[in-house]
């Protein structure tokens, strides 16, 4: 069902990108990993070669002239855009030992500035590129990532309260084009690779949302707009938002 399919992964030269990047690879999808980071990005899209075509591009998806070019390029080269997972983000890494974000009385306003550019911001950049390219194949489907931050994680948790509520509304949007809009949920923290050895030691890695991307990128129209996580095999619907 997958195969053949291509699919732009932000972010996708680690983490839980480049796991959603693997799973769908191995499943016979095309895979785009765009990544602020070139270095990475090569390194993965060299590893997932051995699964399907892979090719890695650099890109801030910040910068929505760069995203416009980026998949206009992606689509001219592979023949479209199926797939898009929304992944690139800064995220804290509390449970990982790293330092707790400033409270917003001490908040300087370019760390604001810098986490929802990257978050919301590329969230909306890539969407709206990526539909056109979906229009033209007659379909595809968008994976964006929601998830808890926990204390003195403001501006992340605007940012990816902001993506469930994006995702709910531009599903209506699309739902005509036979465009399917969804949020996927971790449901709590991952230790990737850049944790230290010690958060590793005591916390799930990636590996642990099998293959909940792929199931995401097969959902059926009537998912459109809905939140799920990944359980015993299966994905399962989150509690809704208030709303």
């Amino acid at each position: 069902m997958l195969k053949d399919k291509i699919a732009v992964v932000t972010g996708g030269g680690q983490g839980l990108g480049k796991h959603a990047a693997k799973t769908l690879a191995e499943n016979g999808v095309k895979i785009v990993i765009a990544d602020v980071n070139m270095e990475t990005a090569e390194q993965a899209a060299t590893e997932l070669s051995a699964h399907a075509e892979t090719t890695a591009i650099l890109l801030d998806v910040r910068n929505e002239g760069d995203v416009q070019k980026a998949f206009a390029d992606v689509a001219q080269k592979l023949g479209g855009i199926d797939i898009l997972v929304n992944n690139a983000a800064i995220v804290p890494h509390f449970r990982w030992g790293s330092k707790l974000w400033p409270p917003i009385s001490d908040m300087p306003h370019d760390f604001w500035d810098s986490v929802i550019q990257t978050n919301l911001y590329g969230t909306f950049n890539c969407t709206k590129h990526a539909i056109p390219h979906m229009k033209n194949r007659e379909g595809g489907h968008i994976i964006n990532i929601w998830g808890g931050g926990g204390t003195r994680a403001l501006a992340y948790m605007v940012t990816k309260n902001g993506i469930r509520t994006f995702t709910r509304y531009v599903a209506e949007e699309v739902r005509d084009d036979n465009i399917c809009v969804v949020t996927f949920s971790p449901r709590f923290a991952i230790a990737t690779e850049t944790a230290p050895q010690e958060a590793k030691d005591r916390m799930p890695s990636p590996e642990v949302l099998g293959d909940g991307f792929v199931l995401s990128a097969q959902l059926p129209m009537d998912s459109s707009g809905q939140c799920f996580a990944h359980e015993d095999g299966k994905l399962i619907l989150e509690a809704p938002m208030d709303g």
